[in-house]
């Protein structure tokens, strides 16, 4: 049950589309936007992925060194020692290590179909030692007097969430982490509930539990308290692998809509959606059976890792979600879903 309705531009951006940013570096993939409204243009804040043109038989990807600066590590690919059966994570001398150093990169459109990168908006690049190994998946919550970035940080010491506050996209104070590992696809509502924030994250526990999504909240953005888990994958369903929180939640009248992505145990890449409580959040009224989206098209199914929809962006207008999202991990791709529609087909 696919009910999104694909851009017939599809894919919107891809790779070639833009120059890498890091010197020497060739683009390989674009993911998962962020998005917002801003000036009265539509805004995708991207997740670059770069690497140093590949070379037979070697494998080479950069990272962050000590005194901040991008540095290149190589292996050969017939080192016993080297496992690269992911084409996103390999293991050397059971160390992993990304393949690409991924940040954060602002393009914007009059139209949301023809996107272009606008003068004099800086890249967001990795700070500090828990950003050694980039940072990825931008959810950006438009609150009453700033935006509000939570992203993944990816060091040697784990994945955790990160936070940034910006109020014209120039100047940004970055806040640190703000969930320590492991965690990741964290989305702030954009409005406070009862007087408090709210937050929806996805902790991993590979011993005793699992990828869940968690609501947690907090007083300042800071400081995040009383967790909660709200919805764990189910076996032998389209989600039975691992769950984790797209955009911010949609305020409706029938509750916030939340749409989140689920995987198999192929790595196959769908969405869904989650009906949660107006005065509690923590409360799941429905949710889907069946996705609302899943990988049909050829670039949803081919690509760096094929078989991924996957969304942390969108725009409402009315009962119109605009939604930009990430297909094979590669290209950049934009499709509407109509509100009332989802909420029908919850149960």
């Amino acid at each position: 049950m696919d009910i999104a309705k694909r851009l017939t531009q599809n894919p919107l951006l891809r790779p070639s589309d833009i120059k890498p940013g890091i010197s020497g570096m060739e683009i390989v993939c674009l993911l998962n936007p962020g998005v917002f409204k801003f000036e009265g243009k539509i805004w995708l804040l991207l997740r670059v992925a770069e690497r140093p043109k590949q070379i037979a038989n070697k494998i080479s990807f950069p990272v962050y060194n000590t005194k901040g600066e991008i540095e290149i590590l190589s292996f050969d690919k017939s080192d016993p020692d080297l496992d690269a059966s992911d084409p996103r994570v390999i293991n050397y001398k059971k160390k992993d290590y990304l393949t690409t150093l991924s940040y954060l990169r602002l393009v914007c459109s009059d139209d949301g179909i023809t996107f272009y990168e606008p003068i004099g908006y800086p890249p967001i690049f990795g700070k500090g030692v828990l950003e050694t190994f980039g940072i990825e998946d931008c959810r950006v919550a438009t609150m009453e007097n700033e935006f509000c970035l939570s992203f993944t940080e990816v060091s040697q010491f784990g994945v955790g969430v990160g936070l940034i506050r910006t109020t014209d996209w120039k100047n940004f104070s970055r806040e640190g982490m703000i969930i320590p590992p492991h965690n990741k696809d964290c989305a702030i509502f954009d409005e406070k509930i009862n007087g408090k924030y709210y937050a929806l994250h996805r902790p991993s526990s590979p011993e005793l539990g699992g990828n869940y999504i968690w609501l947690a909240e907090s007083p300042d953005l800071l400081h995040w308290g009383n967790h909660k888990c709200i919805a764990t994958s189910r076996p032998d369903m389209w989600d039975s692998a691992r769950v984790g929180a797209g955009a911010a939640p949609i305020r409706t009248d029938k509750g916030w809509l939340e749409i989140y992505h689920g995987a198999n145990k192929d790595h196959r890449y769908c969405l869904g959606a989650l009906l949660l409580d107006l005065n509690d959040p923590s409360v799941v009224l429905a949710r889907s059976t069946e996705p609302i989206m899943e990988p049909t098209q050829v670039y949803e199914q081919t690509g760096f890792f094929g078989n991924v929809v996957f969304t942390n962006g969108h725009y409402v207008e009315g009962d119109t979600i605009h939604m930009y999202y990430g297909a094979s991990d590669e290209v950049i791709c934009g499709a509407t879903l109509s509100i009332s529609q989802i909420l029908s087909t919850l149960i």
